[in-house]
């Protein structure tokens, strides 16, 4: 489709044979076999990003379920509790495509959804939503105080948590959420061209055109028109201005521009390419959009955003949005960081320095809760 081009790698990064491997592996050789009808192009990317075995904590018991058809991952120290104890759910990144259940070893409970295109959108939503209330509704089954659960996830897997938190604000028969923890997180499909979009075009492992694929492959569509949701044709003006003040550059700190910014041509908006991803724009898709209302009710909250990330810019708007709101904030930035960046964590010679820092600076958070 559109993955044959060039791939910036930043000095900094420490690895960068690595990202090149995974990068010509998963997406271009991916299209490769696609097109020559082997299989298709998100079995390559499974394959890629499942092929290196995850790690046991053999201090923890396992246990494996489905609730509505929702396969969860419940984990449990193995020592007999003393009390209550934190309840974590963990959605998983992978655009809605390709994650894992066992990418993700280091947290009480797991929710798991169901993967993108097979079972379309907005059907993760639902998973993550159910696996949210089941757990809510059995806390004591697993020991958890209802004062301490977080909900969080990494990539499009922080997008579901932050959905998920602002739909529970409409249930008053739950337990409060006591965080949300959201790791690099993309949060809206409204402007594909904030400073992060220019500057981490083309870095590993996560490129500005492939977030438009993924949107495209996530709503089980033919990606006809990317170029035009690229350019950001999708648009209709009155919801440019109605969200200028909460998704703009302008917005963004003048020390992340420092790399490069020039602002874009107002796009042409066209309404058949509207038409064609229109859900992206909703706020099953964009929790950035949320309005004040929502926003300001929300609990204590943990961002991490990474420099090299196309969806950096994501974070720290949602950041000030919910700082503008009253809500707490304790931000990370990893200066070398990458998205993706936690799916090495553990290897061994495949880790990163920065990702052993942010999964340090997350324990260290959520241990002061």
């Amino acid at each position: 489709m559109f993955f044959i081009s060039p791939v910036l790698i930043p000095a900094l990064f420490l690895g960068p044979t690595l990202l090149l491997f995974f990068q010509i592996l998963s997406f271009q050789q991916g299209k490769i076999l696609e097109k020559l009808g082997i299989c298709n192009d998100l079995t390559i990317l499974r394959v890629a990003l499942d092929g290196i075995p995850p790690w046991r904590d053999y201090k923890l018991l396992i246990k494996d379920l489905t609730v509505y058809e929702v396969p969860l991952r419940i984990y449990q120290p193995k020592s007999p509790p003393t009390g209550k104890r934190r309840g974590i759910l963990y959605f998983h990144g992978g655009a809605g495509t390709f994650g894992s259940i066992s990418k993700q070893w280091a947290t009480p409970v797991v929710g798991v959804y169901r993967l993108a295109p097979e079972h379309p959108y907005p059907g993760q939503y639902f998973d993550c939503l159910n696996a949210t209330l089941y757990f809510m509704r059995n806390l004591e089954e697993y020991h958890v105080d209802p004062g301490l659960i977080i909900i969080s996830g990494d990539s499009c897997g922080a997008n579901f948590a932050t959905v998920i938190c602002q739909i529970l604000l409409n249930d008053r028969d739950l337990p409060k959420v006591r965080a949300q923890v959201l790791l690099y997180p993309g949060l809206q499909g409204l402007d594909f061209h904030l400073p992060s979009y220019q500057q981490n075009a083309s870095v590993p492992l996560l490129s500005q055109k492939m977030v438009i694929y993924f949107c495209f492959r996530y709503l089980n569509r033919k990606p006809t028109v990317w170029k035009n949701v690229l350019q950001n044709c999708h648009v209709p003006e009155s919801m440019r201005q109605k969200y200028k003040n909460w998704v703009s550059a302008d917005l963004i700190p003048d020390e992340f521009k420092i790399r490069g910014y020039i602002p874009p041509k107002p796009a042409s908006y066209k309404p058949e390419v509207h038409e064609a991803v229109k859900e992206i724009l909703g706020i099953t898709f964009s929790p950035l959009l949320a309005e004040d209302s929502i926003i300001c009710q929300l609990p204590e909250s943990y961002i991490v955003t990474c420099e090299f990330d196309v969806l950096r810019d994501d974070g720290l708007l949602y950041k000030k949005r919910l700082e503008d709101n009253g809500v707490q904030v304790t931000w990370y930035h990893s200066e070398n960081g990458f998205h993706g960046i936690l799916a090495f964590f553990g290897y061994g010679i495949f880790s990163f320095l920065s990702g052993n820092k942010i999964m340090d600076s997350i324990v260290n958070y959520i241990n002061s809760l």
